[in-house]
């Protein structure tokens, strides 16, 4: 049986997904914004192991996050599931956009602060095929877009599950489209399954013997099927500037593994 930790898990996507691995016998630890939340989660799934409480819209945050999960132990996989979408302009504590902050430089944190696992699952979307526009991630000298700005960290998650693959080959990192679920950022009229969205993750974190999924590493997948990303998130140049661009906001660094 598998340890997995997974963010933004007190509701939909994330906590489905636990769901799905607590019913095959993994253990799972959840993740809570607050408080409230803690009891939302805590109550949809009492099996949970444990569930980590931190806001990931800063950097403080997301470190805490980091160091609280890093206190419980060795993980077998983290699902990077914790995602928001602005239609108007937010900006952090940090002076960061709140979704670049939460949907791609928290992702980016807790994989250089937790304990490496053994797998990585980061949440893309089918609507990452935009330009990188990594000369600009922080809307500076454009005007904000919420789609755009969406579909872009879209892309900046799959740009950083490639680069902890290339990384990292000894880890089995992988980005995965959940589909347009109803989640309360999909919407109540979303066509697909939200047990549907979580199982690809749920399946990479914790694959059974056998299966075909058990190797696959560095790959954008939907419906547990690997699928053709948008050609720019293979560019290696991208991925180091993202990952350049990440490192100078957190002082972290994802360190290569030993040759």
């Amino acid at each position: 049986m598998a340890r997995i930790f997974i963010t933004g898990s007190s509701t939909g996507l994330g906590l489905k997904a636990g769901q799905l691995l607590a019913e095959k016998g993994h253990d799972v630890v959840l993740h809570a914004r607050n408080e409230a939340r803690e009891a939302d989660a805590r109550q949809a799934l009492p099996e949970a192991e444990a569930i980590v409480i931190g806001d990931l819209e800063t950097l403080a945050g997301a470190k805490g996050v980091g160091e609280a999960v890093n206190a419980l132990g060795r993980f077998d996989a983290v699902i990077h599931n914790a995602g928001v979408y602005d239609r108007t302009f937010l900006e952090t504590a940090d002076g960061l956009p709140r979704m670049f902050a939460v949907n791609v430089l928290a992702p980016y944190i807790l994989t250089a602060m937790i304990a490496r696992p053994k797998r990585l699952v980061y949440l893309s979307s089918s609507m990452h095929s935009v330009p990188a526009h990594l000369d600009d991630p922080f809307w500076k000298t454009r005007r904000f877009n919420g789609t755009a700005a969406y579909s872009e960290s879209k892309l900046h998650d799959t740009l950083l599950a490639f680069a902890v693959a290339r990384l990292w080959p000894d880890v089995f990192s992988n980005a995965v489209d959940p589909g347009w679920v109803p989640t309360n950022m999909g919407g109540k009229s979303a066509p697909d399954s939200l047990a549907d969205g979580a199982a690809t993750q749920a399946a990479l974190a914790a694959p059974e013997a056998g299966s075909p999924l058990a190797d696959v590493t560095g790959e954008y997948l939907c419906k547990l099927t690997v699928r053709t990303p948008d050609r720019q998130s293979r560019d290696m140049g991208l991925q180091d500037r993202l990952v350049e661009i990440c490192e100078g906001l957190s002082g972290l660094r994802l360190e290569p593994s030993a040759s």
